[in-house]
């Protein structure tokens, strides 16, 4: 029986939202959830390490983020737009915010002489645009791609650019291809990879972050809902890995909900490959063929991220785990605090 978009809701004070992230990534608070008994201990992200048991691995996404917001004025009025996809030939698939702004025609001008104009008008703010310069100098002029609930407008977001294209990417990111960050790894510093490392392997994929991770659910009978499709690659000594750590009885700890999309994904494929790309919507009543364990932030509600997190905790467990956790005053989404589910 599908379940409804409502079930997933929840009332979040907007002081909860995590504007900045804590000064150090490690020092963000971790909440632990044993979701068999619902016992719930809080400590601080640096003591991860301390928690995970001997026979744990960890597999998580090695994807970069690409500085894929740009600022700048159309017909005078500022503007902002996202670029989701790059078409080849200076041209760039985009959301715009100021919508209405983006007529076919308009000219978006940004820092730098950079001049884009609009080709075609799409639905939901989604415009074709034809730039005067190639992409890689297109992202020369760009900022992280915060979410909007982050609310960093032009000012602060020209204040603090270098500190979001810092700390809007975890760590051990490789080759930038996602336009939001797999934000469980942004509380990872090398410290804490340091001493995972001496007893528990470490394991890359790459999932693409897109629009799919994002998108707003618009069906309330969530079995309805269709998640965008994603670019994953898992190498096949990877794969060899984790499938030989399984056979050993280890227990699979995935770094946030894109891990957790990617392994999953790669379970159900009809046979193996290295790259491919997954549509995947995980919700309550899905079976879980690969990951034990779940490390990831506060999410959004009525998201497929939330949704996500119930179908591993449990939704009834879930809701009161967030209910404590605002209670308690942790700091919520992108740039908050972490959650262990084990």
């Amino acid at each position: 029986m599908s379940m409804k978009l409502s079930d997933f809701d929840f009332v979040l004070p907007a002081e909860r939202i995590a504007r900045f992230p804590a000064d150090r990534r490690d020092d963000s608070r971790l909440l632990v959830l044993d979701r068999r008994h619902g016992k719930i201990t809080h400590t601080r992200f640096r003591q991860l390490p301390d928690l995970l048991a001997a026979d744990d691995f960890l597999v998580m996404n090695n994807s970069g983020v690409r500085p894929a917001r740009l600022l700048g004025r159309v017909g005078g009025k500022a503007a902002e737009m996202l670029i989701v996809r790059n078409l080849g030939g200076g041209k760039l698939e985009v959301l715009c915010q100021q919508a209405a702004n983006f007529k076919p025609g308009a000219v978006f001008i940004g820092a730098d002489g950079l001049e884009a104009e609009v080709l075609e008008a799409g639905q939901r703010g989604r415009r074709l645009l034809l730039c005067n310069r190639d992409f890689e100098r297109v992202l020369e002029q760009g900022f992280a791609p915060l979410p909007p609930y982050i609310k960093r407008k032009s000012a602060e977001a020209v204040q603090y650019r270098s500190f979001d294209l810092e700390r809007y990417q975890t760590v051990y990111a490789r080759d930038p291809g996602s336009i939001a960050a797999p934000t469980a790894g942004l509380h990872f510093t090398p410290e804490v990879l340091s001493r995972i490392r001496e007893k528990n392997p470490v394991l890359e994929i790459t999932l693409e972050v897109g629009e799919a991770t994002f998108q707003k659910i618009e069906v309330e009978d969530i079995g309805r809902h269709r998640m965008g499709s994603e670019k994953i690659r898992i190498e096949a000594e990877t794969a060899r890995r984790i499938h030989a750590l399984k056979e050993q009885g280890r227990k699979l700890l995935a770094v946030g909900t894109t891990s957790v999309r990617s392994l999953e994904s790669y379970a159900l494929l009809a046979e193996p490959r290295q790259e491919f790309y997954s549509a995947i919507f995980i919700s309550p009543g899905f079976r879980f063929r690969m990951v034990d364990k779940l490390l990831t932030n506060f999410h959004l509600p009525r998201s497929s991220l939330f949704i996500l997190a119930a179908a591993f905790a449990g939704l009834d467990r879930l809701q009161e785990t967030y209910r404590q956790a605002i209670a308690d005053g942790y700091r919520f989404f992108s740039y908050g605090d972490a959650m262990l589910i084990v």
